[in-house]
């Protein structure tokens, strides 16, 4: 796979697993408690669930084949625990050598 097409589809599922955390610590979350409604967690908690899977084997994959350093691959992992992290991320790894070559 070209390295454009790894990092499209690296910053893809980065985007898509901060934004399933982002609902569901501040969507899902708070119907549940506040409006009584367990069922919103249990799908996306199970969506979320998919999609981090999904990002730290493509993680994996993107530090093998792109030859990363520990700390980057520390970076990624950490903030996929926390709100909009996934993002921020994003921001400082399009601005890398890591990015552009």
């Amino acid at each position: 796979m070209q390295t454009t097409t790894l990092n499209s589809l690296f910053r893809f599922f980065g985007y898509l697993e901060g934004g399933s955390l982002v609902i569901l610590f501040f969507i899902a979350m708070p119907m549940k408690y506040l409006a009584g409604q367990p069922e919103v967690v249990t799908v996306f908690g199970a969506i979320h669930g998919a999609l981090f899977t999904l990002y730290i084997l493509l993680l994996i994959w993107v530090t093998i084949r792109m030859k990363w350093k520990w700390k980057w691959l520390a970076a990624a992992f950490i903030v996929a625990f926390i709100p909009f992290g996934t993002f921020i991320f994003d921001h400082y790894y399009k601005r890398s050598l890591y990015y552009r070559s």
